[in-house]
């Protein structure tokens, strides 16, 4: 990104095209401040918006919790004429979501005439992020009723809500429907939901049992889930088992470097 940054720097013509790579470029990477400062050059210049602008700058505001920002962006999406579009409606919703406004996200949602499956995940994202767990089931259920498909993406934002929410057998059986139903594969992110929420119910000794099912490498995050769960209800047999694990593995890495 510092060479792509460069070179932009250096180009004696920057056209639109140019301004929405390098934003989404920093987007990308979760360097939103660089994200809004090339934005900010973008509107100093006067350059305008087109429909692959915003996106990209509405994901840096929800970065940066900047909700006022956020909103003034609402308007420019709304005098560009661009509440058409389904990729920057999106956005605006999990902007919203993410800076705690659902009710706003929730009214871009219902407004817009088309929806994909981003829409639909990124609103049950938003209910579970904030702990309404009986809306994030019902939108679920809305979208089965509307004949969208949910993907690996809905999924961990529902078993996500199931977690926070104690929704431990619930949890259970959409785990179980994923690969039964739906043919999705469960991947590192829906075990690590699964580890997390069986571990606050206090079944660290499933929660165990089921890492060992992972056809991947456990990462630190589903360590940490499974140890923070061992260290709550007081399993220090556990505790030793996966210490022992974590350290042979970084044994490993260490003799390979």
């Amino acid at each position: 990104m510092h060479e792509a940054a460069y070179i932009f720097s250096v180009t004696n013509r920057h056209s639109t095209f140019l301004y929405n790579t390098v934003i989404r470029g920093y987007a990308a990477l979760n360097h939103f401040r660089d994200s809004m400062n090339v934005y900010s050059q973008m509107r100093f210049h006067g350059k305008r918006h087109d429909r692959h602008t915003l996106p990209s700058v509405l994901k840096s505001c929800a970065g940066l919790s900047a909700l006022h920002l956020g909103r003034r962006l609402h308007v420019v999406v709304l005098v560009n004429g661009f509440s058409y579009d389904v990729a920057t409606c999106n956005a605006l919703i999990s902007m919203y979501c993410k800076c705690g406004d659902l009710v706003t996200a929730r009214k871009v949602f219902d407004g817009m005439a088309e929806r994909n499956l981003i829409t639909w995940s990124a609103m049950i994202a938003g209910y579970g992020m904030h702990g309404f767990s009986s809306e994030v089931f019902k939108l679920f259920e809305e979208m089965l009723d509307a004949g969208e498909s949910p993907d690996g993406v809905t999924f961990t934002a529902i078993l996500a809500a199931c977690s926070h929410g104690g929704l431990t057998d619930m949890g259970r059986g959409l785990f179980k429907m994923m690969e039964e139903r739906f043919g999705i594969k469960p991947g590192l992110e829906h075990f690590t939901c699964m580890v997390d929420m069986l571990g606050r119910a206090g079944h660290v000794e499933e929660a165990e049992a089921l890492i060992s099912r992972i056809e991947v490498v456990p990462d630190d995050a589903l360590w940490g889930a499974l140890l923070g769960a061992c260290k709550l209800h007081g399993k220090m047999e556990v505790a030793e088992r996966v210490a022992e694990k974590v350290y042979g593995r970084l044994e490993s890495i260490s003799s390979v470097q």
